[in-house]
């Protein structure tokens, strides 16, 4: 199994370690000013508060110094109330608007070689869609390289969220890892490169235990996608109680619920490293799991909470296996798909996430059930006080970056979460499962000025905060589109986020051109 984990870890990390085009300095944004009012906003706060408004929200440098009432719902703003502009300060008029705290993709990969992504087209969709931060869980472009962009986006000499980057386990490593001793030792050479955490795939007990109680003894974060190869020696409830702080997708959970079997069952002729049997038999696992309340379900349940231990189920990256048509029809894939990740997303016994070697109704409403019984465990986690953040791991499966994250609060409230869950799971809980919310998460005073503005109540329809809006027939009788993150600022600066996606729009357009690409379906 040493031997196994190593060839793992050894074709996880080729396909992670390619570098793409490096985000080009910024010419976007405005700001930060001394001073900046959003004048008559209504304020959706991310604690779990109602929305409330008018106010008056003020920001000074990069800090929320004020949230000040200024009048009543419907009635004219009392100007009396009003801040009072400082000299060089900049004031917006967003009455009839929204704000949100900048919202948080917890499973953000920033694009690849084989996707052919740069870096550009990945931030400015993410910034398209109001998204101020994301974890990059695994640096798949190279700690160094994410790390460069990390600093540059912190001091805003690139268009981009902040970044948390969360290094592949063994990543950089020499020779395999197979002891506890090189485990530790890896894990301190990590903390010192800079990493704010560490993904793990998989390894030996020994292993896993030892990098993870040590990664925490240091004061970082970790979380893991518990994949096939080893999750029938440790599991969910292994990783938790060792001290890892949150997970990715679901694996290892239904393998803790099993009740009367130790490992999934496998058919015969399954093979891990073919597609569409890992991820069709995937779809059959919650089915093998403890029935929903029982007592093994109750029992892993509670002591994954007593651990304080995060969900971050990345529903969307999934949701091709239960309607593949919608995933690979959605209507920005026209606009801002480029030709290169179409080309990626196509039936592949080589690309990533692209397993449609034979994909029907059959297998759809197997996950279908799958999905009923996966989002029943995580409304309830989160009903009994567990934290579920939201997180899209978008670039694979048909689902594109900022879009499919906004599919991912869809998701989230079609799992049973309030509108005002989901904005909390989005904002506040992902803050402090990154141990961030301090600074950010939430629009509280003394919190920095990453921010999402709608022109529309999203918590109403959540299909506003998408690129493209919602559809909504006026009363004209005529079609419109509505919504649509207008602005997102982070650090206090201002970036008018239709233009941010215009600019994606133009790097897809001339993509196609270069290239002569038309949009031709799978196997036409």
């Amino acid at each position: 199994m040493k031997l196994l984990f190593s060839t793992l870890l050894s074709c996880t990390l080729l396909f992670l370690q390619a570098q793409i085009t490096p985000s080009p300095n910024r010419k976007e944004g405005d700001g930060p000013y001394t001073q900046l009012i959003l004048r008559g906003v209504t304020v959706i706060n991310g604690t779990g508060s109602p929305a409330f408004g008018p106010v008056d929200l003020v920001i000074e440098q990069n800090k929320i110094v004020k949230i000040a009432t200024v009048g009543s719902p419907g009635v004219p703003i009392n100007d009396k109330r009003r801040p009072v502009l400082k000299a060089g300060g900049k004031e917006m008029n967003c009455e009839g608007m929204y704000v949100l705290p900048g919202l948080i993709d917890m499973h953000g990969h920033i694009g690849g070689t084989e996707q052919g992504t740069p870096a550009e087209y990945v931030f400015k969709l993410w910034m398209a869609h109001g998204i101020t931060t994301i974890k990059d869980p695994s640096t798949g472009n190279g700690l160094e390289w994410v790390l460069d962009h990390k600093k540059k986006s912190a001091a805003n000499t690139i268009t981009a969220p902040r970044i948390y980057a969360y290094t592949a386990f063994g990543m950089g490593s020499k020779n395999p890892i197979v002891t506890a001793e090189q485990a530790k030792t890896w894990v301190n050479e990590n903390a010192a490169k800079g990493a704010d955490g560490i993904k793990f795939f998989g390894a030996s007990p020994e292993v896993m235990d030892a990098a993870i109680r040590e990664n925490k003894r240091i004061g970082l974060r970790s979380t893991c996608h518990h994949a096939q190869l080893d999750v029938a020696r440790w599991n969910v409830v292994n990783s938790a109680k060792a001290g890892m702080t949150s997970m990715e997708h679901w694996y290892g959970l239904p393998e803790a619920l099993f009740e009367n079997k130790t490992i999934q069952n496998y058919p015969a002729d399954y093979n891990y490293n073919n597609e569409q049997h890992r991820f069709e038999e995937a779809g059959k696992l919650w089915a093998q799991a403890a029935a929903p309340y029982s007592e093994k379900w109750n029992k892993v349940m509670n002591e994954l909470i007593s651990y304080d231990f995060t969900l971050d189920p990345t529903f969307n990256i999934y949701e091709a296996n239960r309607d593949l048509m919608r995933a690979r029809r959605a209507e920005w894939h026209e606009e801002y798909t480029l030709p290169s990740l179409w080309k990626f997303y196509a039936p592949s016994r080589v690309s990533h996430g692209s397993y449609w070697h034979s994909w029907g109704t059959e297998q759809e409403v197997t996950w279908k059930k799958n999905y009923q019984l996966w989002m029943t465990f995580v409304n309830e986690y989160k009903n009994r006080g567990g934290r579920v953040t939201a997180g899209s791991d978008n670039g694979f499966i048909y689902q594109l970056y900022g879009f499919g994250y906004i599919r991912e609060l869809e998701l989230l409230r079609e799992a049973g979460f309030h509108p005002l869950e989901v904005i909390r799971s989005a904002t506040l809980y992902a803050a402090q499962a990154l141990g961030a919310d301090k600074e950010i998460g939430s629009i509280e005073v003394g919190k920095l000025a990453d921010l999402c503005v709608v022109n529309g109540n999203p918590l109403q329809n959540l299909q506003l905060l998408y690129g493209t809006g919602a559809i909504e027939l006026n009363d004209n009788n005529e079609v419109i589109r509505k919504g649509g993150v207008s602005y997102t600022i982070k650090d206090g600066i201002i970036y008018d986020a239709k233009k941010l996606l215009a600019d994606v729009k133009a790097i897809v357009d001339e993509e196609k051109k270069k290239t002569g690409w038309q949009l031709k379906q799978p196997g036409k």
